[in-house]
């Protein structure tokens, strides 16, 4: 990507804040784009990724306070004119003419954007050693978890596939011993400047591709790449409440960069097992319990599980099938702090078989009965249905 294209992107539009917006605004906004535009959930829209992508790129120069000023005073200068507008150049600048001042862009979008900004058909003048700079491949991995170590974290061991570091080389591309040398056609700035008139366009070094250095003695390991593929072994921490589906990002623990670029990230995709008794719901979980027919009729303390020990509740007498009882601060960690409730649903079980016994005090029970739990149907066949 080269230059001018950094210096087109309008990053206060992509997260949908104000030039003003503060930082605590900017990071609201992009956890919300980050989270609506993830592509874990929108598998059908292809374009879910870039606009991820994005919102990440804006982010991390819009939250860094140095970043944004030099962000904000090159956006200034190119719409004032100063550097000549966004399209129209994307070379070097003259000297003075039309009282334009001749700095070197690069130095300023350097800064910004790390010595990997000089690219192709960027603006000229640029002196990086690191042009070829690559940022390394985000790599996906998936783990389950049970619903016990979902809710209170845990520590998982993850082996990923990909490339890594050379081990022997140790990412330097040349054999143990020895280094690179300077390019001695760019003079190790990487870069090669061809003048066109008054203006001035950089292109990478032929000789070196851009790096700025020859690998003359290269690692037998990797053949010069820096990186090697391997499995590698990482202690990961789950943090607690995470939910099924729930997809967490680890930064910098991607495929190793190429040039000495930044490693890319590693997201890992937790799914939950199953719970026997207990369900989630949000920040509350749910579950129901039986009670026999006197439970719900008489009332009386009956013992419920919960994941950290057994709790006593109470029901009330004449609780009905059906009815729903919290049990407050039983449920899942909330994000902000705190937990949800254990929410308690009533099942009032029949008995399958009575015995004679039972059967005679059900028979009494029911004949002293002269409730009408079916008086509604009872009006409603009267008026023949209607």
């Amino acid at each position: 990507m080269s230059q001018a294209d950094w210096l087109e992107k309008d990053f206060y539009k992509v997260l949908g804040v104000s030039k003003t917006a503060s930082i605590d605004e900017i990071k609201k906004a992009y956890r919300k784009a980050a989270r609506t535009n993830h592509p874990d959930a929108n598998p059908d829209d292809p374009k879910a990724e870039e606009r991820f992508k994005a919102a990440s790129e804006a982010n991390e120069v819009l939250s860094d306070p140095k970043k944004r000023q030099e962000y904000d005073h090159i956006r200034e200068l190119a719409a004032s004119g100063g550097i000549g507008g966004f399209g129209g150049m994307r070379g070097g600048f003259p000297g003075g003419g039309g009282g334009q001042a001749n700095f070197d862009l690069n130095d300023l979008l350097g800064s910004i954007f790390g010595d990997g900004a000089a690219a192709p058909g960027g603006f000229g003048g640029a002196r990086r050693t690191q042009t070829a700079a690559r940022k390394g491949e985000d790599r996906r991995a998936e783990v389950t978890l049970s619903f016990e170590d979902a809710l209170a974290g845990a520590e998982v061991t993850l082996r990923v596939m990909g490339t890594a570091v050379c081990q022997v080389c140790k990412g330097t591309g040349s054999r143990p011993g020895t280094r690179p040398v300077q390019c001695p056609r760019c003079q190790g700035s990487g870069v090669q400047d061809q003048n066109q008139g008054m203006f001035s366009f950089s292109q990478p070094c032929t000789n070196c591709g851009g790096r700025g250095e020859l690998i003359t003695d290269p690692c037998t390991n990797c053949h010069a790449s820096g990186v090697e593929e391997r499995a590698r072994t990482l202690r990961v921490r789950v943090p607690a409440g995470v939910s099924d589906g729930q997809t967490i990002r680890l930064k910098g623990k991607g495929e190793a960069g190429r040039g000495g670029g930044k490693p890319g990230d590693l997201y890992v995709k937790v799914h939950v097992a199953d719970h026997p008794v207990l369900r989630r719901k949000g920040d509350h979980l749910t579950m129901t319990l039986p009670v026999t027919f006197a439970e719900a009729a008489l009332g009386g303390k009956v013992t419920v599980p919960t994941l950290d020990g057994p709790v006593t509740l109470k029901i009330p007498a004449g609780t009905e099938s059906g009815r729903t009882m919290r049990v407050r601060g039983r449920g899942a960690p909330k994000e902000g702090g705190g937990f949800g409730d254990l929410l308690v649903t009533v099942q009032v079980t029949v008995p399958p078989k009575l015995t004679k016994t039972q059967k005679k005090l059900v028979e009494e029970f029911a004949a002293m009965d002269d409730s009408t739990p079916r008086a509604h149907l009872d009006e409603m066949l009267a008026g023949g249905g209607a």
